[in-house]
């Protein structure tokens, strides 16, 4: 949403207005949305009207240099897509091939992009439970499913919270895997002091419209083996060799070859110029916003009977996309329904995947589903204040005393 449509408007009763109309959402309170204004639509104002040029070219190169500066790696290492979703399907295959059967350790409680990702390429999702306190990969789980065939783990890192990556990197030398993180959650965020996507195998991130920073859609994988950033660049553009690098100098592949399977994957300019703008926001103005609002939610909820928060260590390294917290004692519907009734919206992230028809072979997972028996997600966007965060964990509490 621009700027200019952002002003606070006053809630109504859960009832609605006069006439039996329905009650009209103050913008600030919806459980996520994008952030962006003029300075956003001047940029795509730019690509249309002074470039002219809408797909794949030099706004999208020098999106890959601005985000590579960020992370301080090599630009040819950045490699921009049009979904999350595609930078973890040509991950998989950039590390394990096209179709190649192979098994990769997945926690269940992730958005079905990271198993229909992995399906996608052809390998096989293995479901592994997650642990209580983080709600991310539990690696003894993960241990006690390897099979000869299995090739890669993909640690979720759930709530913006990259939780023991060292652990997570020894497990994979131990058993000969690849890493592929899965980070739409967590661009801007540290692992000990240094950022996501800064270091390690191959790491995934996605600018939708709701995450750290937004390109509308869109994303990008950082591969830290040039084999892989290279095939991965060239499989967003249906694996026409060195595409990309001739799109980014303003040519094209009049006589082709293609030796493996592609997609149409790439990142438009448009996309890019927006993800430009965010980019240059997030540090100064994005990271503190959703660290804040992160320590108000944990300062007011801390205290709150039937509440348990997800440990994150430390809380500063962490830059929340989302706020879930744990309801207790079989009352999470419940509190969902009382903050409805407010007019204050709640999610749940995620229906676990082994509970979905496509990926339910029947296994039991029981500290997932613990969770997702548990876990509602609150407000978080820049855009909210201080005193709506209030009003929510008032709403809990008052939901939890009853």
């Amino acid at each position: 949403f621009l700027a200019s449509a952002t002003r606070r408007r006053p809630m109504r009763p859960p009832d609605g207005g006069a006439g039996g109309e329905p009650p009209e959402t103050d913008m600030s309170m919806r459980l996520s949305r994008s952030i962006v204004g003029e300075a956003e639509a001047e940029a795509v104002h730019r690509v249309i009207c002074e470039d002219g040029y809408l797909g794949i070219g030099r706004e999208v190169q020098q999106f890959e240099a601005d985000v590579a500066a960020y992370l301080g790696v090599p630009a040819s290492w950045v490699i921009s897509v049009n979904t999350g979703t595609a930078a973890l399907h040509l991950a998989v295959e950039a590390v394990l091939g096209h179709g190649s059967g192979a098994e990769v350790l997945v926690p269940s409680l992730t958005f079905v992009a990271s198993f229909q990702a992995i399906g996608g390429a052809g390998a096989v999702p293995v479901a592994c439970d997650a642990r209580l306190d983080t709600a991310t990969i539990d690696l003894a789980d993960a241990e006690r499913r390897l099979t000869p065939r299995t090739k890669a783990i993909m640690p979720v890192h759930y709530a913006s919270n990259p939780v023991d990556l060292d652990g997570v990197y020894a497990f994979a030398e131990k058993h000969g895997l690849r890493v592929i993180e899965d980070a739409a959650h967590a661009f801007g965020c540290l692992y000990k002091g240094r950022k996501i996507g800064s270091f390690g195998d191959v790491a995934c991130f996605s600018f939708d419209g709701i995450k750290n920073i937004t390109c509308g859609e869109g994303g990008c994988l950082v591969a830290f083996e040039a084999e892989a950033a290279h095939l991965a660049s060239d499989a967003r553009l249906l694996s026409v060799e060195n595409d990309a690098q001739k799109r980014f100098a303003g040519a094209r592949s009049w006589d082709p070859d293609v030796k493996r399977q592609g997609w149409r994957y790439h990142m438009s300019n448009i996309m890019a110029a927006i993800g430009r703008v965010q980019l240059s926001r997030l540090e100064a103005e994005f990271i503190p916003a959703r660290r804040a609002l992160a320590a108000r939610y944990a300062e007011k909820l801390a205290s709150v009977p039937g509440v348990a928060l997800l440990h994150t260590d430390p809380q500063d390294f962490i830059v929340p996309h989302i706020m879930p917290v744990r309801i207790l004692h079989g009352r999470k519907d419940e509190v969902k329904d009382a903050l409805a009734a407010r007019n204050l919206p709640t999610g749940v992230h995620y229906k676990p995947n082994h509970l979905l028809s496509c990926f339910n072979t029947g296994q039991s997972l029981p500290v997932t589903e613990q969770l997702y028996a548990e876990l509602v997600t609150l407000p978080m966007h820049p855009g909210l204040t201080t005193e709506d965060v209030d009003a929510i964990c008032e709403g809990v509490a008052q939901a939890l005393a009853r």
